[in-house]
């Protein structure tokens, strides 16, 4: 499917998405190219209704390799990711969206993750996308891959490798992981259930963007958008501290319904403006990133401090009024598609590297429009949960990491408590 429709997916045209339902399809596109084509499952499972729906249990938002990324030739990518809701059926999304060339893969497997880079024994699953176990992605191009029979356990680590034959070209990954994953010597290790061929640590995640699973008993999926708060930077790396995993943890409780929580936090992202190290802005990525999300029926937008800090650095005014714009137009396509969508406000950066009096008037500004406008389907107020109560234009010190900006886990833990989970799940029919 071509991003072709709906304001953010125009903006965002140049990043063309295809899936794949288990059968290769030929299409011709401009430069006579051959792609495979198809669509990510759509419905959300509903407990109580039709009990076999998809929803996105992990996912990461796709960016372009910066200057310290690894290019792989003749070599296996494992990354390591963290479930939200489990399932009995998986499929995984492989990205070559930002990629200059052709993306040459030639095996896939995933697995239940275990010590170090290795996989629990007798878990390893082969991976096909349209039937093949090898093939390419073309350039600009996401795939989905065929349904795997596998039982995956909400909050559980899995392994996904990726065996590249060729030289790989420019990576799409996602940079600031929180997570270290691993790239072997060369050869292909995507089999190998020890971890022994695994030499050279990475933080980020390698062609991976998406972990959807057939859940029973999931509702749906919640969209965590945002910037480098929502990506956990300031949490310990493997400790699965962020924010949203501490959401997926609530709402995983056992007497109660479960949603899946998809964490599309980009380092450094905007609302109004993109930037090659940081992901294209909220506004362009919002269709991509948030409404097609499998299961998609809430959104929880925190952006716009680095809107404010950039203006802080550059010198071009960047007002509240026009942040909130972003958000009107990141509310009228939920709407339009009938998913909620929640503002958090935005936390204290007092001491921050690009903190200014006017940035924090302007923040506050902001937050006063997310707490009383009405426009927001519902409010999660992070400014209060975060802010020190001895000095609200600044963190609460329990809760800083060190650089006044970002959280600590238990700041994110903070944050994920001040969720009011029940104005996240769909009324419970035949009771008051």
């Amino acid at each position: 499917m071509i991003a072709s429709s709906g304001p953010g997916r125009r903006k965002a045209a140049r990043l063309v998405r295809f899936g794949l339902p288990g059968a290769v399809a030929l299409l011709v596109l401009a430069a006579a190219i051959a792609v495979l084509a198809g669509s990510r499952p759509a419905a959300a499972g509903r407990r109580g209704s039709d009990g076999d729906g998809w929803v996105t249990s992990w996912s990461a938002s796709p960016q372009v390799a910066g200057s310290g990324a690894i290019g792989l030739e003749d070599q296996t990518v494992r990354d390591i990711i963290f479930t939200s809701a489990g399932g009995d059926l998986v499929r995984l999304e492989l990205t070559n969206a930002l990629g200059t060339s052709p993306l040459r893969v030639g095996r896939v497997t995933v697995a239940v993750a275990g010590p170090g880079a290795g996989v629990a024994p007798g878990t390893i699953h082969p991976v096909t996308f349209g039937g093949a176990g090898s093939f390419r992605v073309p350039a600009g191009a996401r795939i989905l891959s065929d349904p795997v029979v596998m039982r995956v356990r909400p909050l559980q680590d899995l392994a996904v490798s990726v065996y590249l034959p060729g030289r790989g070209g420019a990576a799409t990954l996602h940079a600031y992981a929180r997570q270290v994953s691993w790239v072997s010597r060369p050869g292909d290790h995507a089999a190998d259930q020890g971890g022994g061929a695994f030499i050279t640590p990475v933080q980020s995640w390698y062609y991976l963007s998406g972990l959807v699973v057939r859940s029973s008993g999931a509702y749906g999926t919640v969209v965590a958008l945002g910037d480098s708060i929502t990506d956990g930077v300031g949490s310990p790396a493997g400790a699965n501290a962020r924010w949203p995993d501490d959401l997926a943890r609530r709402l995983d409780a056992p007497d109660g319904p479960v949603l899946s929580v998809a964490n599309e936090g980009i380092g450094g992202n905007r609302v109004l403006a993109g930037a090659r190290c940081c992901g294209i802005s909220a506004e362009a990525r919002f269709w991509r990133d948030a409404l097609d999300q499998p299961g998609v029926r809430d959104i929880i937008v925190l952006e716009g401090i680095n809107d404010i800090g950039a203006s802080a650095r550059t010198g071009t005014v960047i007002s509240a009024a026009r942040i909130i714009a972003g958000y009107r137009q990141l509310i009228a396509e939920a709407h339009a598609r009938g998913v909620r969508i929640f503002g958090a406000t935005l936390l204290p950066f007092r001491g921050a590297w690009y903190y200014t009096a006017a940035g924090d008037a302007t923040r506050e500004a902001v937050n006063a429009w997310i707490r009383t406008s009405g426009a927001f389907d519902g409010v999660i107020d992070f400014d209060a949960a975060i802010r020190d109560p001895a000095g609200p234009l600044m963190m609460n010190p329990a809760y800083d990491s060190g650089d006044h900006l970002h959280p600590d886990a238990a700041g994110y833990q903070a944050m994920a408590d001040a969720i009011d989970v029940q104005m996240l799940l769909p009324p419970v029919v035949g009771h008051a």
